[in-house]
């Protein structure tokens, strides 16, 4: 959620930011007025009860007619301070309400429009002319079928459409992608997390995927839980509720865990292979810095994943995304898009997001700088989601008889593979 002072000193930026986000702009001047009769109701409260515990010292000290005017008071007072302090609760719960639902305030910079009207930022790496070659590049499933590493069939036979086995091969290079992107990140400074992949609903509110994204987020309604989209959820509430001394700043973690979303709205789309499924695995990055640190720890979030995508040797872009498709946590938010040959055109990889003090307020974490406590900075970016990068991993290194090179820097998790090879032909 968003500082509620700034939102009473600058309503005009929050109504700019809802209005970049294709959001509902009448919300702020609901909250607004929300806001105000609970700051009202509260004053109210006050001075009900300090006359009440006055009124309180003073009918001891009555007799006669003037304790019975008194206690027809005192009674009086009680019923206005019950209705007081029932006015100040629901005003405070209508503003809490309010302020859940609206977005992060969007940095000045980010582009404002919807899904196509990002910037492109950097392009890196060489586009493949496999024409040039002599051969017609073959997607990611039929050399998965090739290689014996995908099993698309069976997956939807156990567990139904978007679900999959990564089988042989398959398999291992999931491992490899996995023990690579964890060891990069070690090596980085971050704490290898595994993480839990059910959380309560306070984790999952605090982090911002039940409102706009509450539509692609599983629910066991038996257990009142829920199964993360990501491990950005259980590492963001990870410090749920507590105070960080400033010292241990930046605290940066990298998640593995399985990921699940139901992929709602994507009917007809990407149904073909892996690229777009409902569990998958991941290795995310995530950092707890001070407010005034997170644009450049963006960057290196950034960097890290640049660094990534370039070890992979994949053809790929980066990409400012556009102000109406952020999640709402987001102030600003990068994309790294890998190049697929057979669909032809750049499709995104990883991103990473500046959260700025969003998730620390919803989820009550803060940093003590000497004497001053404050509400934190949080980031999140991925790292390595395994089955898209097996898209691009395979697509984009293929060779003519259906083999696939293996990057170097995933060599040493392969038993020193330099090459896949088809099982069948």
């Amino acid at each position: 959620m968003i500082d509620l002072r700034l939102l009473r000193e600058d309503p005009d930026r929050a109504r700019a930011s809802q209005r970049a986000r294709g959001e509902d702009v009448a919300l702020v001047d609901s909250l607004l007025s929300a806001d105000e009769r609970r700051r009202s109701s509260g004053v109210r409260f006050d001075e009900l009860r300090a006359e009440q515990k006055a009124l309180g010292k003073l009918i001891p000290k009555a007799a006669g007619d003037e304790k019975a005017e008194l206690l027809k008071k005192a009674s009086q007072l009680a019923a206005d301070v019950k209705a007081a302090d029932a006015e100040r609760d629901a005003a405070d719960a209508e503003t809490q309400e309010l302020l859940l639902r609206l977005g992060n305030l969007v940095h000045p910079d980010v582009p404002v429009g919807g899904e196509e009207d990002f910037v492109t930022l950097e392009t890196h790496g060489t586009i493949r002319d496999f024409a040039t070659e002599g051969f017609e590049p073959k997607d990611h499933l039929e050399l998965g079928q090739l290689l014996g590493a995908i099993d698309v069939e069976r997956g939807a036979k156990v567990s139904g459409s978007r679900f999959y086995f990564l089988t042989g091969v398959g398999a291992l290079l999931e491992l490899a992608l996995v023990n690579a992107a964890i060891a990069q990140a070690t090596a980085a400074g971050f704490t290898p997390m595994l993480t839990p992949a059910l959380v309560r609903p306070q984790s999952m509110a605090g982090t911002g995927f039940l409102g706009q994204a509450a539509q692609d987020v599983y629910h066991l309604d038996k257990d009142d839980l829920y199964l993360v989209g990501t491990s950005e959820v259980p590492l963001a509430a990870y410090h749920m509720d507590e105070i960080i001394d400033a010292e241990r700043l930046p605290l940066r973690y990298a998640g593995f865990s399985p990921c699940f979303r139901r992929e709602a709205g994507s009917h007809g789309k990407d149904t073909r292979g892996i690229f777009r499924v409902h569990q998958f695995d991941k290795v995310e990055m995530f950092s707890y810095v001070a407010p005034e640190d997170s644009r450049a720890e963006h960057q290196r979030l950034l960097e890290w994943e640049k660094q990534w995508l370039t070890s992979l040797e994949l053809p790929f872009r980066v990409i400012d995304v556009a102000s109406a498709d952020l999640g709402a946590s987001a102030a600003r938010k990068f994309d790294c898009e890998a190049w697929i040959p057979t669909q032809g055109k750049y499709r995104e990889l990883t991103s990473t997001s500046d959260c700025t003090e969003f998730q620390s307020r919803r989820l009550s974490i803060r940093v003590r700088d000497g004497k001053q406590v404050k509400p934190l900075a949080t980031l999140n970016g991925t790292l390595c989601a395994v089955p898209r990068t097996i898209v691009a991993l395979l697509e984009n290194h293929q060779q003519a008889d259906g083999s696939v090179r293996v990057p170097e820097v995933l060599r040493p998790y392969l038993g020193g593979r330099e090459v896949l090879e088809p099982t069948a032909k």
